[in-house]
């Protein structure tokens, strides 16, 4: 057990470790060669020394926390330096919650709070979003008469602005808090993450000096809306950008699906000198497969492949098989599936939708078997992917079978997806009386695009009678698709029965739909029908730098 000794002054300078001493301490490693030291010379029991060393392992070495802990432990009475300093460094980590179990720890012992552990033990909270227990440490420092101090007051401003009550952050923000740049950036941020963007901007607008963070969260929040030209003229105003300000615009315009400005907004980015991340890289990959774009993803993975030299995780790994499968490239997909060291549900999707897509229908339902060999669970998702197998490959079976797999077997309940698929493998296998059944039994409303497959199934084997009912069913919904009436009237025009295409023309007519010059029907419906399926990019995460509110 390391004991304190209650006076300090027993240590006279000459047997304290020198400044040289702690600088030695540079990971774990020396941290631990200096606590044996410590204890062979005498300073396991100088409170200044368990200060530094608690310091060090706690907050100024990567890695060393819970080794600092361990340390923390054996000390049998911690000052409150060393207890600020231990929930300090635990509230900074991915383990915000060994902060709030430290002050418990310390609430438990009856050892007194300070004005500054109640701003560590806040920032555990807003991390861990922890609205109850924050407003419970806010009546604690209101009571103890902590409340006046700055530090205090805008750690305060930053919990209710990131996860608390926002009028509460506005009345904490008074004439002296607006001397400060921290609590203009929580309220502009906080605003702004909450989608009151208006407010946020006239926060924004007020703010006597502007730091980076709340530059990116405007041009982030303007990202968000879609509002992309306000976006970039607040990026053409920052003097000093970085990686978070860049990645913003370019997975704004991704999302709004100005793929191309993103890749013109990466290549302005090289220019300027600045080094995308991979959060950057992520939104290209979008941006790649979006556009069908093969040789500039296969460039994006060359560039990740330089910044990752341990393999890609999950997300990036997930990224590029999905640029690849929507390129065409189902081979690459399928190289960077099997490179994968780790992988989830959405890894798996990625590759038996691909291959379902791709005209590799066995392979895709074999890899489903191995997915469910491999003891992941499958998802509403992954269905999708094997029913369009089962449809491509003619497999009505099979697919009848996986359809009550998930429903009985997984508890998946069917969506319109599920239900398209279904459709469409009975419509693609002829069996149009089924589909039309099918549809009709359905649980849920069929929408356009149900109606619409089993119009084009009906087109291509020639049954006039029911696409001509398909087609009620369809206008019902909405008369303004042009495509609806060319199919039907090709249906007609098929058997030749060329009175059914001219009334087909003058309900045209009538409502004002003209088709459009040039338009063709061939492989549209397949094209609209599989987005329609596999409308499932990856999300786009927006990332701003936190606000730095601990010394």
């Amino acid at each position: 057990m390391i004991r304190k000794r209650p006076i300090d002054r027993s240590i006279n300078r000459q047997q304290r470790p020198s400044t040289t001493f702690w600088s030695q301490c540079i990971n774990l490693r020396s941290l631990k060669q200096i606590h044996a030291s410590l204890i062979t010379k005498g300073f396991n029991s100088n409170a200044s020394a368990l200060r530094e060393i608690i310091f060090k392992a706690a907050i100024e070495i990567s890695g060393t926390l819970n080794y600092g802990h361990q340390l923390f432990d054996r000390i049998s009475q911690p000052d409150t330096f060393m207890w600020n300093t231990i929930i300090r460094g635990s509230a900074q980590s991915q383990t915000p919650l060994k902060a709030i179990l430290r002050y418990a720890q310390m609430e438990r012992r009856g050892i007194e709070p300070d004005s500054f552990t109640f701003p560590f033990v806040l920032k555990a909270c807003t991390k861990l979003c922890w609205r109850k227990m924050g407003f419970g440490i806010q009546g604690k420092a209101l009571k103890m008469g902590f409340i006046g101090n700055s530090f205090l007051r805008n750690t305060l401003i930053y919990f209710h602005a990131n996860c608390g009550d926002l009028s509460i952050a506005s009345e904490l923000f008074d004439d002296t808090a607006k001397r400060d740049v921290v609590p203009w950036s929580a309220l502009t941020s906080g605003y702004a993450k909450r989608g009151e963007l208006d407010v946020a901007r006239r926060y924004f607008d007020e703010m006597p000096v502007k730091d980076l963070v709340s530059w990116n969260v405007m041009i982030t929040g303007y990202s968000k809306r879609g509002e992309m030209e306000s976006a970039r003229k607040l990026f053409n105003e920052v003097a000093q950008k970085d990686v978070v300000t860049w990645n913003a615009m370019i997975a704004g315009y991704v999302l709004c699906g100005e793929c191309e400005k993103a890749l013109e907004m990466f290549d302005e980015m090289k220019n300027a000198g600045d080094k995308p991340d991979e959060v950057t890289m992520l939104s290209l990959l979008n941006a790649c497969a979006d556009l069908g774009d093969l040789q500039v993803g296969i460039k994006i993975h060359w560039s990740l492949s330089q910044m990752v030299t341990s393999g890609f995780n999950v997300l990036l790994g997930n990224a590029l098989i999905d640029m690849y499968a929507k390129c065409s490239s189902i081979g690459r997909a399928l190289e960077v599936f099997r490179e994968m060291r780790e992988k989830d549900v959405s890894t798996w999707n990625s590759v038996i939708g691909g291959l379902a897509l791709h005209g590799h229908a066995e392979e895709s339902i074999n890899l489903f078997t191995q997915m469910r060999r491999s003891k992941v669970r499958p998802n509403e998702i992954t269905f999708v992917g094997v029913l369009v197998a089962c449809s491509h490959a003619g497999k009505v079976n099979e697919g009848h079978q996986y359809f009550q797999l998930m429903r009985d077997g997984y508890n998946i309940e069917p969506n319109i997806r599920h239900y398209g698929c279904m459709v469409d493998m009975l419509g693609r296998a002829g069996l149009l009386d089924e589909a039309f059944n099918f549809i009709d039994s359905m649980e849920i409303e069929p929408n356009a695009i149900i109606w619409r497959t089993l119009l084009g199934a009906c087109r291509i084997h020639g049954n006039v009678e029911l696409g001509r009912r398909a087609n009620e069913r369809l206008l019902k919904m909405r008369k303004d698709q042009s495509g609806d009436y060319v199919l039907l009237s090709n249906i007609y025009a098929s058997k030749g029965e060329w009175d059914g295409v001219q009334k087909v023309r003058k309900m045209m007519d009538e409502t004002g739909v003209r088709k459009e010059p040039g338009c063709s029907l061939i492989g549209t419906e397949e094209k609209a029908l599989m987005h329609f399926l596999f409308d499932s990019k990856s999300k786009i995460k927006f990332k701003t730098k936190a606000v730095n509110l601990l010394p």
